[in-house]
């Protein structure tokens, strides 16, 4: 896939989270490696970071087709002043990750997004031992819980933020149905070219407007 590019051959794109969240990979998959991915720490922070020049776009999640609406994304996007650009689509498949050696038996907690939680509750139930902790990103999840050494601990994330963190995938594909996608909006401060892959202007809008 070759981009369109605009003002910059290798332009900043901003998103929510940390390297291993499924915003970075809806970058990669859309720009390549023609596109510098920015991580941050909220949609505010993606919003900031777009409006005040330090990446030229920002990757923000709008609705997940099991979960619904991102609301929080969408508050940010609403307040932000900035032009939906284009839009994307990613296919999202969740993993149980775990510390290497240890069994789903002895876990006693997962942690993950919201939004990532919502989009597993049939196994989470099925397995109704695991405690559920809310964390600000599914790939900060497993950075969190590979840090803490912690072997009861569990993330829900992406099998690329399990091989970031070195932890092992206990279990994969453990979304309620296997049409999970979530739909990304893109933005900038002007309307600039994108990469042919891109949605246009026009589904970026309805995204807005669901």
């Amino acid at each position: 896939m070759t981009p369109v590019h605009g003002h910059e051959p290798d332009p900043i794109v901003a998103y929510q989270g940390e390297p291993g969240a499924f915003s970075e990979e809806a970058i990669v998959e859309l720009w390549g490696a023609a596109a510098s991915p920015l991580a941050c720490h909220t949609f505010a922070e993606v919003v900031r970071a777009v409006r005040e020049g330090s990446a030229r776009f920002g990757m923000l999640p709008v609705e997940n087709s099991i979960a619904g609406p991102v609301r929080t994304s969408l508050a940010a996007i609403a307040d932000s002043g900035l032009t939906a650009v284009g839009a994307t689509e990613l296919r999202i498949r969740l993993c149980l990750l775990a510390h290497p050696g240890v069994g789903i038996d002895a876990l006693r907690s997962v942690e993950s997004h919201p939004v990532a939680i919502e989009q597993c509750m049939v196994y989470l139930r099925a397995h109704p031992w695991l405690s559920v902790r809310e964390a600000f990103d599914t790939a900060g999840a497993a950075r969190a819980v590979a840090a803490s050494g912690d072997r009861t601990r569990g993330a829900i994330a992406s099998e690329r933020a399990g091989e970031l963190t070195g932890l092992a995938t206990l279990a994969s594909g453990i979304e309620d149905r296997a049409d999970n996608v979530t739909r990304f909006t893109i933005v900038a401060r002007e309307r600039l070219p994108l990469p042919s892959r891109a949605l246009d202007r026009g589904r970026a809008r309805a995204n807005l407007e669901r």
